[in-house]
């Protein structure tokens, strides 16, 4: 009896349990369905009300170093204010930051312009405004349209009266209004107190996207010195140029930020401006920032160490601004047109730059210029005859110790040309140590097929125009007339004249009185000679440093800049020897630059000079002289070599403003040398 009582309630419970399980499965059905039909679209406008988007905020610019590692350009840090918009942020909502940021810091309100007025009595006075536009005007004119017109309808009175709290708050929203929706824009990092700092800190959840934070301006510990060449970057309200925008925004480049613009600054902007701190954001649709999160952490910019001692450096410029005022003031008058003087200093061998100068003169200002020495060309003298020596040559219209008689020569039709003085019998090197211009007339002449030796005074001379070409091939070898390779957004190559059928014209070329050079080409050129035909690329960037983390010394070496040869003059070695002894004697063997003798550094080099002329409303006003000087040293194993332009030198000036400054620029060099060798010898001796 009891079996069949437990096998009558087996069944019962098991159907109970699927029953409940029924119920469950019911239950859950039901809430699918209130889900997918009734709420389904409540729900999936909850899952698509945020959206993530990822802006990139600026970190400092990396640094430069000069080849001791002293700071040069460094980042001063800043107090700063900034303002993130978040997306969809509209104009009632800055105002209102800005009131309430006023608050806690002044402002400067110089720079508010009417519109800036305009707009803040637009947004107090709304309704008062609209009205001031009739309905079928409304309707001919597009929003911007209109919002124009009724701004200028508001007349000068009503925004005349604005107290200097108002007129805070309009330049403050006018910073806001520079903002792109989740980049930061700096509001204020000029003279920003601690105590602004700290309370905008405290006020943080009251101000919508305002933060306080850091930032920095490009600081030069050495003030002036080199500053053409380093260059400077935009300001955040100049950002990106706009000419080149497409590229910098594809780079990842936001439009205000501040990049380049000049000098090793643009050069080497892609190294310079660093990693930027990369944050997601998360917004409602309403445009609201509902969390935040770093993606990528930022990092600063790469640091520069550069060729140059900034203690040879600021030598060099002593140099040449005191003799460029010496100039001046010996013969006031005379040089009244001398503005400029330009230096480069070289190492032959590496490329490295070891100096770099430029010096000019605004009546009794004097100011850095020293890209003139890249962007500024012009004739430069005898200086170049090693040049002309080396193209007659090796094409073979002379041979080595070939002589002619230094004596004027006349072709029919142009004036009589000449050396500085007759110089009688001189072969190739003696035309070198004595500057014989002679010499490379007849070399010009007999490029261009003319072969009569003497040449007939008065004759017509046979020329071909091909022989331009061919001069100027050999002078590009050496740089002259083409890039030079320096590491720098711009430079000249010069002007070369046309090359026209007149062999007087070839003359002046071989001369340097025809086409025009840079100060950086020359240093290549007597790099090129020094450096036995190897003509290495000027370079000012040494090696490139990862910024260091504790910011007390450099980081590790990123990339080091090698030597890099351009070419090898097509020329033989004895050829070139010959010019090197020619460049000697110029300096040591009682030459034209005989002061050279008297140095132990045992240097060599040429002088120039070269006529000009002055014109004023296209009249000739006075004619000039552009002086220069190229060298190295030590002859037999150079370790510098140099070039000096100063151009518009008054006539009959017994003031060697080229030789000095290319021998004081060896002296300081040569001195710093023997400074470091007896330091040197201490650290040894200790």
């Amino acid at each position: 009896m009891n079996k069949k009582k437990k096998k009558a309630q087996l069944p019962f419970r098991i159907n109970l349990l699927f029953f409940i399980v029924f119920l469950m499965f019911a239950g859950l059905i039901l809430q699918l369905g209130v889900v997918q039909i009734l709420n389904g679209e409540e729900f999936q406008e909850e899952i698509e009300r945020t959206v993530k988007d990822t802006t990139k905020v600026p970190v400092p610019r990396g640094k430069i170093y000069d080849s001791n590692h002293q700071v040069i350009v460094d980042n001063k840090p800043l107090y700063s204010i900034t303002y993130t918009p978040p997306k969809g942020v509209q104009a009632e909502d800055r105002l209102e930051v800005a009131e309430d940021l006023a608050k806690y810091i002044s402002m400067d309100s110089d720079g508010v312009t009417e519109r800036n007025k305009k707009e803040y009595w637009y947004l107090k006075n709304k309704k008062a405004a609209d009205k001031r536009l009739k309905k079928e005007e409304a309707a001919e004119l597009d929003n911007a349209e209109q919002y124009n017109t009724i701004l200028d309808r508001i007349t000068e009175e009503e925004i005349s009266g604005f107290s200097k709290q108002e007129l805070e708050v309009i330049a403050i929203k006018t910073e806001l209004d520079k903002a792109y929706s989740l980049t930061p824009q700096i509001v204020k990092n000029e003279d920003v107190t601690a105590e602004e700092y700290a309370q905008v800190s405290e006020h943080l959840a009251e101000l919508p996207g305002i933060n306080a934070t850091t930032d920095w301006n490009r600081d030069y510990p050495f003030n002036d010195t080199m500053r053409s060449l380093l260059g400077s970057i935009t300001s955040q309200e100049q950002g990106i140029p706009a000419d080149k925008k497409e590229n910098f925004l594809t780079k990842g480049y936001s439009r205000n930020d501040r990049v380049g613009k000049s000098g090793l600054e643009e050069y080497y902007e892609d190294v310079l401006r660093g990693r930027k701190e990369q944050i997601q954001y998360t917004t409602t649709k309403s445009g609201d920032v509902v969390d935040s999160n770093t993606v990528v952490e930022g990092r600063r910019g790469k640091d520069l160490v550069l060729t140059m001692d900034i203690d040879f450096q600021e030598k060099v410029d002593k140099i040449v601004r005191e003799e460029l005022k010496t100039a001046v003031q010996k013969h006031p008058y005379e040089n009244r047109y001398l503005k400029d003087a330009l230096a480069v200093a070289m190492n032959p061998k590496t490329g490295e730059i070891l100096a770099i100068s430029g010096q000019t003169r605004d009546g009794n200002d004097y100011k850095d210029a020293t890209i003139k020495t890249l962007y500024d060309a012009h004739r430069p003298g005898s200086v170049v005859k090693g040049a002309t020596v080396l193209a007659g040559l090796e094409s073979g219209v002379i041979s080595p110790g070939q002589r002619f008689n230094d004596s004027p020569l006349k072709i029919k039709g142009t004036p009589q040309k000449g050396s500085y003085k007759r110089l009688g019998s001189v072969n190739d090197i003696d035309a070198l140590k004595k500057s014989s211009n002679v010499y490379m007339f007849y070399i010009a002449l007999k490029m261009g097929g003319e072969n009569r030796y003497p040449f007939p005074n008065n004759s017509k001379a046979s020329f071909d125009p091909a022989a331009w070409q061919e001069m100027r091939n050999y002078f590009q070898q050496f740089g002259l007339g083409v890039s030079t390779g320096i590491d720098f957004p711009y430079e000249s190559i010069g002007y070369e004249g046309p090359g026209i059928s007149s062999a007087g014209l070839l003359m002046d070329q071989a001369i340097g009185q025809y086409d025009t050079y840079t100060t950086m080409q020359l240093a290549q050129y007597v790099s090129t000679i020094a450096n036995n035909g190897y003509r290495t690329k000027p370079h000012f960037l040494k090696e490139i440093r990862e910024p260091s983390r504790s910011g007390k010394q450099l980081g590790s070496v990123y990339r080091s800049e090698n030597t890099k040869v351009l070419n090898q003059i097509e020329m033989k070695q004895s050829y070139i020897e010959r010019v090197q002894e020619g460049f000697r004697q110029a300096f040591q063997g009682g030459g034209t630059v005989a002061m050279g003798g008297t140095k132990d550094y045992k240097p060599a080099g040429k002088s120039g000079t070269a006529q000009n002329e002055i014109y004023e409303d296209g009249e000739l006003v006075a004619e000039t002289e552009n002086l220069s000087l190229i060298g190295y040293a030590p002859y037999d194993d150079p370790e510098i070599a140099f070039a000096v332009m100063v151009p518009n030198v008054g006539l009959g000036n017994d003031y060697r403003i080229n030789y000095e400054i290319g021998f004081k620029i060896m002296d300081a060099y040569f001195n710093a040398q023997k400074g470091n060798n007896n330091d040197d010898k201490e650290q040894e001796d200790e």
